[in-house]
C-alpha cells in the first residue's frame, strides 16, 4: 500500500510542476530507494531531490557562450 501511495505522489508531483522539479523527481526516486535500503526512505528521497535539482541546474563548462572568437581576417 505504501508503494502505491509513493508512486501516486511522485506521479502527481511530476505532472504538477515539471519546470520547477528539474532533476528532483529522478533524484528523489534514487535517494528514496537508497534511503529505503538504509531504513530512512523519506530522508533519502528529500536529500535525493535536493541533490538532483542541484545537479540539473549546474552549468556545463563546455557550453559557455564566452568563447574566444575564431581567427577571422
Amino acid at each position: 500500500m505504501k508503494a502505491i501511495l509513493a508512486i501516486t505522489c511522485l506521479s502527481v508531483l511530476a505532472l504538477a510542476s515539471p519546470a520547477e522539479a528539474k532533476g528532483c523527481i529522478k533524484g528523489a526516486i534514487v535517494g528514496g530507494v537508497a534511503g529505503h535500503m538504509a531504513g530512512h526512505g523519506k530522508l533519502g528521497a528529500a536529500a535525493g531531490c535536493a541533490v538532483g535539482h542541484h545537479e540539473a541546474n549546474k552549468q556545463n563548462p563546455n557550453n559557455s557562450n564566452a568563447q574566444a572568437p575564431s581567427g577571422q581576417k
